[in-house]
């Protein structure tokens, strides 16, 4: 009987093992040998020592795409903070509440890439309805998509509006789990609005705001098809982000080597930002 219920555990966890050795074990092996080498994915790799990193510190668009990825992260705390503040009026007891509610997250199980598309038509110079909407009050609305200076907000601006759907329901979620008593009781304290937000709801929906901002900042260290779309990383590379620039290696240049090396940096600086974020959360993250 031992022996039987033993057969069957394995036969469970074989598939997920499985998995995991073909799909993420055996690539990952593979792609940190490549990386040691001259690829181009028709023919055998080539070692090549250290030469692709080392050429990494070297290539000028490999820093100028990391400084837009972390530049391109701003709309993380933005798109956090509209996020938060959307929560705490939809948290209120009005009428119709649920409907913005639905209306919100509509977007985080829409297409990326109609919604991209849907964006790249809003930040349009000529026909755009935000330039047509700057037009009527006045303002001349520049050239978004098509500027150095403009093409990298505008993203950041598409980007805090791409994550505020999935962000309100969680912050909706943390703000129905913190205690009533608690704001009772800063009343019969005097506390005002702004003292009740400071010193309790920010701490309690800590745990969930750090979720939030690790999430976000892998994801937004990763993003690429959105830049795709809108820009194609213009103009004059002002929004190629790291991974797109990775993409363009591996993809369109078959520069796999180089590739797999760029891939394993992002990851490295990814796990000591995490790390890191996991580090200093002890000093403001309250699970009490």
């Amino acid at each position: 009987m031992k022996r039987r219920e033993s057969l069957w555990a394995y036969l469970f966890i074989s598939a997920p093992i499985l998995g995991f050795m073909l799909f993420a074990f055996i690539p990952l092996s593979f792609s940190v040998y490549v990386s040691f080498t001259d690829y181009s994915g028709y023919q055998d790799p080539v070692f090549s020592g250290a030469d692709n990193y080392v050429n990494l510190v070297n290539d000028d668009l490999f820093w100028k795409t990391l400084f837009n990825t972390f530049y391109s992260a701003l709309s993380i705390p933005i798109g956090m903070a509209i996020a938060l503040g959307t929560a705490i009026a939809l948290n209120q007891k009005i009428g119709g509440i649920n409907f913005f509610r639905a209306v919100f997250f509509l977007p985080t199980i829409s297409s990326v890439i109609a919604l991209t598309l849907l964006w790249k038509w809003i930040f349009n110079d000529t026909y755009g309805l935000l330039n047509n909407l700057l037009e009527r009050i006045g303002i001349d609305g520049p050239a978004w998509l098509s500027s150095e200076t403009w093409a990298m907000p505008a993203m950041i601006i598409q980007g805090a509006w791409a994550g505020l759907g999935l962000n309100i329901v969680l912050y909706l979620a943390a703000l129905q789990g913190v205690p009533k008593s608690f704001y009772e009781a800063s009343e019969i304290d005097g506390a005002s609005r702004w003292q009740q937000f400071r010193h309790i709801t920010v701490p309690c929906i800590s745990p969930t705001t750090l979720y939030i901002l690790i999430t976000a900042i892998i994801a937004a260290l990763q993003d690429y098809p959105r830049f795709q779309i809108m820009t194609e990383g213009g103009p004059n590379y002002s929004t190629t982000t790291i991974v797109y620039y990775l993409f363009q290696n591996a993809f369109r240049y078959m520069n796999m080597g180089y590739a797999s090396s760029m891939a394993w940096i992002v990851g490295l600086i990814i796990l000591v930002i995490t790390l890191l974020n996991f580090y200093l959360s002890r000093r403001w993250v309250h699970y009490d």
